[in-house]
């Protein structure tokens, strides 16, 4: 694990460190306040799994150590990386902490040679991504499995 103390806006001290587990209720609490969650019984089960089976998961904490953002990439670690569930709570938002973890994860790919990374950006983000570097995919339709 990497742990990192940044400043952000408005003169708050942040950790942010790269995990490979993390408190079920913290992550599902940030995952409700993005509008996010679905509620099922095996809902809460797959979130240790999902930490686990990323390329990198990246949270944020507080000085006292309550997580109040995260992000994470999903990659082969070679060729491709998606960086995805970019969430900081309503109380910690329009202080850098979402850029901060997507400037992070976005730099691990880069310093393993990853050439294409890409995400799904939420209606109204992208200028947002575009000030960290990210631009429309061009010509190219995101997908959803089961949507039609």
């Amino acid at each position: 694990m990497d742990i990192e103390g940044f400043w952000v806006g408005k003169a708050m001290k942040m950790d942010f460190e790269a995990v490979k587990e993390a408190p079920v209720e913290e992550i599902v609490e940030l995952y409700k306040s993005a509008g996010w969650w679905r509620e099922t019984p095996e809902a809460r089960e797959v979130i240790p799994a999902m930490i686990q089976g990323s390329f990198r998961f990246m949270v944020a904490r507080t000085p006292e150590g309550r997580i109040v953002g995260m992000a994470r990439a999903i990659s082969d670690g070679f060729s491709d990386a998606y960086i995805q569930d970019v969430v900081v709570l309503p109380s910690h938002r329009g202080r850098g902490v979402g850029r901060e973890l997507i400037r992070r994860l976005t730099q691990h790919c880069v310093d393993r040679k990853i050439a294409w990374i890409g995400l799904v950006a939420e209606p109204g983000t992208r200028e947002f991504y575009e000030e960290l570097g990210y631009g429309p995919l061009a010509g190219y339709q995101p997908m959803l499995y089961g949507k039609r």
